[in-house]
């Protein structure tokens, strides 16, 4: 029997993360490394991941267009009703310094929304799955997100909160924003924000997993996401336990202001 479009997908995103997993060294860094915009590291397994991933994903979707951190971004994806939306190497800084909290992650786009998503996160042991309207699972054990319905005390990857924040309750933060936006998906957060300009490779896969587990996914200002557009830009992620989702935005709400204006 053909294997089915997922089972090709996670098998090609597994060789990446056991290739990006055979190159990391818990604790150091042997990899050669540079920076490809100042305080953006890349490294030489970010852009063999992406190789293997575009050769692997191309051959069994020759139709979808691609749209990747480490590929120069080609704007005929906006004629295509199916995208790729890859990032290598999640969480780079992690990889490079020999810590756990980084992933592969992978998302098929169709008319601007996920219907697959995958994250392998090999050193942690970690393979999450979302198909659209189907659920997600990690490592095969279907999720439930986050029931939380009083904002004070939410759980979030943090290293530090703000003053203004302290009413939260910090947990362990991995470098990769789609490893914190799944910790929501799987009941180990209630909360994962950010108030800056972000890609659309960064949270794709993420947003799939988080919503099929049911918690919700907007930008910061509350608004749908939307995905391959002509600037693959978003203006900050809010994944939360769908109970405090209102109260969330409406704690951000005066930082958005300050930043965009009114």
């Amino acid at each position: 029997m053909a294997e089915s479009l997922l089972e090709q997908v996670e098998a090609a995103v597994q060789e990446a993360a056991d290739m990006a997993m055979a190159l990391w060294h818990e604790g150091e860094s042997r990899v050669k490394t540079w920076e490809k915009s100042p305080g953006q590291p890349v490294c030489e397994v970010d852009i063999e991941a992406d190789r293997l991933l575009r050769e692997r994903l191309g051959a069994i979707d020759p139709g979808a267009a691609w749209l990747s951190e480490e590929a120069a971004d080609d704007l005929v994806r906006l004629g295509h009703e199916r995208i790729w939306v890859v990032d290598p190497i999640d969480g780079t800084r992690d990889y490079l310094r020999g810590r756990r909290g980084w992933a592969v992650s992978v998302a098929l786009v169709e008319h601007g929304e996920p219907v697959l998503g995958l994250l392998a996160a090999p050193a942690r042991d970690e393979m999450w799955i979302a198909q659209k309207g189907k659920g997600v699972w990690r490592n095969g054990v279907p999720l439930a997100a986050s029931q939380r319905a009083i904002f004070a005390g939410a759980r979030v990857p943090a290293d530090q909160l703000p003053k203004a924040d302290r009413d939260l309750t910090p947990v362990h933060k991995p470098n990769s924003i789609a490893l914190r936006m799944a910790m929501v998906a799987a009941d180990e957060a209630d909360l994962v924000a950010t108030i800056r300009w972000g890609n659309e490779w960064d949270i794709a896969a993420a947003m799939l997993i988080a919503g099929e587990a049911g918690a919700a996914v907007t930008d910061a200002l509350g608004q749908p996401l939307r995905f391959n557009r002509e600037n693959p830009t978003a203006f900050g992620v809010l994944c939360c336990a769908q109970g405090i989702h209102a109260a969330a935005v409406e704690r951000l709400s005066g930082r958005v202001k300050d930043i965009l204006g009114s």
